[in-house]
């Protein structure tokens, strides 16, 4: 496999910055700097997103409490359309609306969905299951207030990047039993599925971009293995996958989660799903918040947001 020439010059740039300016652990680092500098990088990688998207932010329920949500509503949208929830990525430590705004932009933008960008609780001042609670909790206000938002609620999908596609294949499976809930898509975007041992991919890549040593530490900061409930978060223990919605499934070829993305998509269609696994091999992780490195961030944002709307059509 070849990496993305735009993709290779921006990691070798960084791995220069990187050697001259060596980081200290993050474990000695507050997460709150962790996130502010997450948060600048990736704001300006993904700075050119269409503008013509309306926004408007708002307070959905969570599971103890209301917690921040975006609304993105695509240019001429009818009053009613197919909606979106859709989780963050960032270990379930790192990350929020701003992170992922463009990249939320995109998706309402291509795929003509409305899209509801939730702002769970992060670790490690809300260790698990307080994030899965969120995501479940905002999922369950979406469908109970889709005519507020302009949600058709029969077709509601969730979604999520890395952690928040974690976060959008574990509500899949909690809402199963809801008749009054019903999705009726999952988009899962290199998803962080928390196998029970690692698969090659994350023995043999140490990045670019997800490093060994940052999946050590969000799995130290969320606290999840072991917890009676571990499965909602380490996905690799769920032993019944049945009737789940169906499914699209992305991974990158340099990314330490291609094989427990395409695993994971293996794993439902063993089960019945409908799901479908499409992987970019030349791209990174991360790849959909960092537009602006590559013009092949554009292109698989629109083929993605495609599929989305394929799917709720």
């Amino acid at each position: 496999m070849t990496m993305d020439p735009h993709f290779k010059a921006h990691v070798e740039e960084q791995a220069k910055v990187a050697a001259a300016n060596p980081a200290p652990p993050l474990d000695v680092i507050p997460p709150e700097m962790v996130r502010a500098g997450y948060r600048a990088q990736r704001t300006a990688q993904n700075a050119n997103a269409p503008k013509d998207v309306e926004t408007r932010d708002l307070q959905v329920a969570g599971a103890e409490g209301p917690i921040p949500a975006r609304l993105y509503t695509p240019p001429g949208a009818p009053a009613k359309t197919p909606g979106l929830v859709y989780f963050h990525g960032g270990g379930f430590v790192i990350g929020d609306l701003e992170t992922h705004d463009g990249h939320c932009r995109r998706l309402a933008a291509y795929s003509g969905v409305r899209v509801m960008a939730v702002d769970y609780r992060l670790a490690p001042e809300h260790p698990f299951p307080c994030g899965h609670d969120d995501a479940l909790a905002a999922t369950k206000w979406a469908f109970d207030h889709a005519d507020e938002i302009g949600f058709d609620k029969s077709r509601i999908a969730v979604g999520g990047d890395s952690a928040g596609g974690n976060l959008a294949a574990s509500v899949s499976l909690d809402l199963r039993g809801d008749p009054d809930r019903r999705l009726a898509f999952q988009l899962l975007l290199y998803p962080g599925i928390w196998p029970v041992e690692d698969t090659a991919s994350r023995k043999e890549l140490d990045g670019p971009v997800l490093s060994k040593a940052a999946i050590a530490w969000f799995d130290k900061c969320l606290a999840a293995k072991g917890h009676p409930q571990s499965a909602r978060a380490w996905l690799g223990e769920a032993k019944d996958l049945s009737g789940a919605p169906p499914a699209l499934v992305v991974t990158a070829g340099f990314d330490p989660l291609k094989d427990e993305g395409r695993d994971w998509a293996e794993r439902l269609r063993a089960a019945g799903v409908e799901a479908r696994h499409v992987e970019y091999p030349a791209l990174v992780h991360d790849f959909y918040i960092m537009a602006d490195v590559s013009p092949a961030v554009d292109v698989a944002a629109r083929e993605t947001a495609q599929a989305l709307k394929a799917a709720l059509s």
